[in-house]
């Protein structure tokens, strides 16, 4: 076949585009459910339960994965050089709107190397690999993801370095996204689609194309995939914010944490199961007839406030064991 009648070479794949826009989905439900426990719609602990962690790990180890690819697929043809830095700029100021966004509604935990921010350095790191030596990339690639796991050191928990990924304590924050080991799966994946490139399954994935509704939508998303992080929290938040001020979840959530922390505290102290689910819902009633919830939970509890609460447990102990009404 002459160059003339070569078919053309394509710096997308649509399965690849597909794969994001799965990822992106994943990662909208991930952050509705983290949006739901923290109006406390649900009781899950999205942020630190080590599944919910798992999850939000596999997302994100999957835009990083596929970013390499995309570059590695990328790297056949020129480099649309204006198109390029303009991308990499709305990459840049996404992360900025992030932050600043945060530092107002979180200023105890805003992100400030969040996603974005690590997507927009790890792009500018690659560049140069791109044409490296593959066992040149997949050394930098082992080294990036092993060496955290061997080195720490207490001057990266400041918020100043914390980003290179060398804490001892993870730094309070609502999204990080380390250098060292994040930008090793970036790596991963710029090896991974070099070899998708020179194997024989090249051809076959450029030429699936969507054939169907959902994979359509699907593929859309993926390539509109920085808009839709974007403004997918601002959304949410929309309709969540006003519907947690009306229903007001916290309310009745705040009643079950009260319930199963007292139920659990009975329980170790010897009690059996059923007489703690008495005493618990009686202590509730004195918490609530006092209006003790700020205290209770705050911790910071007034002389009044004690002998309230005080009161209230005699009163629930004679509850549960009658015999301390009787008479000395």
């Amino acid at each position: 076949m002459s160059e003339l009648t070569a078919p053309p070479v394509r710096a997308r794949f649509p399965v690849i585009d597909i794969a994001r826009g799965v990822a992106i989905i994943a990662m909208i439900i991930y952050h509705l459910c983290w949006d739901l426990a923290y109006f406390r719609f649900i009781p899950a602990d999205v942020g630190y339960d080590p599944g919910w962690v798992l999850f939000a790990r596999s997302i994100l180890y999957s835009f990083l994965f596929l970013v390499g690819v995309g570059m590695a697929l990328g790297s056949r043809v020129p480099t649309d050089w204006p198109r390029f830095w303009r991308r990499w700029g709305l990459l840049v100021l996404g992360a900025l709107a992030i932050t600043v966004a945060t530092l107002f509604a979180f200023p105890d935990t805003f992100v400030y190397f969040g996603v974005l921010h690590a997507i927009a350095l790890f792009t500018l790191l690659a560049l140069p690999l791109r044409r490296a030596p593959s066992w040149l990339i997949g050394l930098i690639a082992v080294v990036v993801l092993v060496l955290p796991a061997v080195f720490s050191n207490e001057f990266f928990n400041a918020k100043a370095w914390s980003w290179l990924g060398f804490w001892t304590v993870a730094p309070p924050t609502n999204d990080l996204v380390p250098v060292f080991p994040s930008f090793g799966v970036v790596l991963l994946g710029l090896l991974a689609g070099r070899w998708l490139i020179g194997s024989r399954w090249s051809t076959r994935l450029a030429a699936i194309a969507p054939a169907n509704r959902l994979a359509r939508v699907l593929q859309t998303m993926g390539r509109w995939s920085l808009l839709i992080y974007l403004v997918h929290q601002p959304l949410l938040l929309a309709v969540l914010f006003p519907l947690a001020g009306w229903l007001q979840p916290q309310i009745a959530m705040r009643q079950t944490d009260f319930l199963n922390a007292c139920q659990r505290t009975c329980v170790e102290g010897g009690t059996t199961p059923g007489l703690c689910t008495t005493y618990c819902q009686c202590g509730l009633e004195t918490v609530e007839a006092n209006d003790l919830w700020d205290p209770v939970f705050s911790g910071t509890i007034s002389a009044e406030q004690q002998a309230l609460l005080d009161a209230g447990n005699r009163r629930c102990s004679a509850v549960i064991y009658p015999e301390l009404n009787e008479p000395k």
